[in-house]
Formats: structure tokens, sequence, C-alpha cells
């Protein structure tokens, strides 16, 4: 089907230049999370195939990090301390008061830490004993913050890996009664961005810097805090679209009802990704509103494929760089940065008549499922 199609289309080109980040970190982004690397590998996809002077870049790259990661424990401010936690997760060995354990514990004590920080605290856990994600802090925004939908859609993918129908079918009804959809993103890369700027980068982070990968200091400040920020823990939406199929809907008018509740609040809320699943179910179980849903979801696509053709221009272009740094440390959402960016560069925020996005299969690997979920499945709603 063509909306299904560019439903699709859209998550390929879910935050390009960030999911690009990640990639040249090797990170994985997941709430139920692969241990990950380091920025190590942002010069390279294979450590077999670097030379001496990429390596030594990537060594350089590292030592950067454990440095921010250093100096950032200092803090006493939630933002500060959630944004060395997230930069000391994907290191290895890190000393007693500087692993990303003890730094998201400190962060989490902090008076003024919201759910946010909460959410990321999700991911302090042991893939390999099963413990992912954390129970404690699941068990945590359960009661501070019922009333985010995401929440609830995390639950549903618990469940669902338990084969627990009619657990998935009452987390469904939470989630339709909640106020709005937000897996925090905006807050994470708000720690990190305001972080990477504590210390400047030496030369030799970018020294031996590739075609395309950042050779200035705000270059690698963007490329570190958005492939950080890309290992944010997010719910799969993959319960969600299978339950709420035009099948089971039409069958069921309480389920139909909670399916577009919960639809809206994606539609409205703070992931492009979210945004791009809510038009979705809305098009496939509201005849009236499909044409309404079909253009937005081809605008989405629109302002996903030239915020990421932004993102990775700001890679070497200095300006471009530190526009996004600041925008990033404002906070709000991922969605609003999107759209600010767009509009601070003169970009249109709706697809020109007859712009279509190109069809999946031709689209280029942009590591879309840096969002894999709790379940580990793709975020691919086919």
């Amino acid at each position: 089907m063509r909306r299904h199609a560019l439903t699709v289309a859209i998550l390929a080109l879910l935050l390009a230049f960030g999911a690009q980040a990640a990639t040249r970190h090797k990170h994985k982004s997941e709430t139920k999370p692969t241990p990950p690397v380091a920025a190590s590998s942002a010069a390279a996809p294979q450590a077999s195939a670097l030379s001496p002077a990429e390596q030594a870049r990537v060594n350089a790259l590292v030592q950067y990090q454990k440095d921010l990661v250093s100096v950032l424990a200092l803090r006493s401010d939630a933002e500060h301390l959630l944004g060395a936690a997230l930069l000391a997760r994907p290191l290895q060995d890190q000393p007693q008061g500087l692993s990303y354990h003890d730094l998201i514990t400190r962060a989490a004590k902090v008076p003024n830490a919201g759910p946010g920080i909460i959410w990321s605290q999700l991911a302090d856990c042991d893939v390999q004993a099963n413990t992912c994600p954390n129970a404690d802090a699941f068990a945590q925004l359960q009661k501070q913050d019922a009333d985010n939908a995401a929440v609830w859609m995390l639950a549903m993918d618990l469940a669902s890996e338990k084969n627990d129908a009619s657990a998935i079918r009452a987390d469904l009804a939470k989630a339709a009664a909640a106020k709005g959809y937000d897996d925090y993103f905006g807050i994470a890369l708000q720690g990190i961005a305001m972080s990477v700027g504590t210390l400047p980068p030496l030369p030799d982070t970018m020294a031996g810097a590739r075609t395309g990968d950042p050779a200035t200091a705000a270059g690698v400040e963007l490329l570190i805090a958005f492939g950080v920020a890309n290992q944010q823990p997010r719910p799969s939406l993959q319960p969600l679209l299978q339950l709420c199929s035009p099948d089971q809907a039409s069958r069921d008018d309480a389920l139909k009802g909670d399916c577009l509740k919960a639809a809206h609040d994606l539609e409205w809320g703070s992931s492009p990704m979210g945004r791009a699943v809510g038009l979705h179910i809305r098009g496939e179980l509201d005849a009236s509103a499909r044409d309404t849903a079909q253009k937005a979801a081809r605008d989405l696509a629109w302002q996903m494929q030239n915020y990421g053709a932004l993102g990775m221009k700001a890679f070497t272009d200095d300006k471009l760089a530190q526009q996004l740094l600041d925008a990033a440390r404002t906070g709000g959402t991922e969605l609003s940065l999107v759209l600010s960016t767009l509009r601070a560069n003169g970009i249109a925020t709706e697809a020109p008549a007859g712009w279509q996005p190109q069809p999946p299969e031709s689209q280029p690997t942009t590591g879309s499922s840096a969002s894999r979920p709790v379940s580990g499945s793709s975020t691919d709603p086919r």
C-alpha cells in the first residue's frame, strides 16, 4: 500500500545524520542495549582496516571522550551529570566514580532530576544477564511519568516479549489515556551537547579525517553529541502497529478508539519516528483522515530528508555545526529540533507539490535501527 510504503520511507530517512554519527561510532541504541562501543570507530567501519593515522585519530577521540567524563564528573547539576553518564556509557573499564552506572545514579539523585534522566537510566542494566531495561527505573517511570504514552508503549514491548496479549491490550489502554508521548531524546541530546563544549577537542581528534568526516572542533563535538545521543533507549512501536492493524480494529470499536488516541499521542509527540507511525495508524483506521494523514506523512519525509542532508553537511561546515549544537543545548524535543533547524536554514517544512520520497529499497542505510527497541526487533513496521 502507498501509505505503508511512505511510512517505511520516513523511517529510513529518520535522523539520517544522527544515525550516521552513531554508525561512525559503531553505537547501537536500544532499550535492551548491546554494550556500545566508544567513539573509537569514527574514522572507519572496521578496526582491522584502519591505517596507523586513522587508528591514532580513533585513540584521540576515545581519550577526548574520557577526558570529558573526568571533568564533567566534578559537576553536581543534573544536566552535566547526565551528559557525563551518557558519554561514559560506551567507554570500557572506567574507574569507580566515572562509570555510566555511577554517574547516571548520581544524576538521578539530583533534586531537580526529571523523568528524562530516569528514562536514560533504563539502559543501566546487563544485556547478557537479561536484566534490561532497568526494572527499578521502569517502575519509577510508571509512577512518576504515567501520563507519558512512551512508558506504556515500552510496557507493550515487554509484554510482547512474553506473548502476553492481555497485558499488551491493557498497556495500550494506558497509552491511549496518556497526555502525550516523549522518549526524551531531546533531554539526552541537550545533556551531551552541553557537555561536549566543556573541553575543546585536541588537534589529534581531527588529524587524518577521511572525506566527509569532521575535521574541525565543532564537527567533532557534533559527531560525538549526536552519535552518543542515538544510544537513547526508545520503545519499539511494533506491538502497537500489530495490535492496531485495520483487520483487528475493524472488529473491535474499543480497540479502534484506543489505537486512534495512542496514534494522536505519537503524531503530536516528541519523535519523528513516532509521528510517522501515528500518521500511519490514523490513515489506516480513519478513512476521513486518510488524505490529510498522507500529506502530513509526505511532509514529514521531506523534513527528515532535508534535516539529514543539513546534518551531514554540518560535519564539515563549522557554522552549521555550531548552529545545530546551539539548538541542541537549548533543549526541546527531537521533532522540534528538526523543525527549528529547517526554519533557521530557510527550508520549507511542507513538501513541494508532486514531491515524493525515494522508495525504501533505494534509500541508503542510515542506521534507522539506531532506535531499536526493548524486543530487539526492527522499527520497520512491515
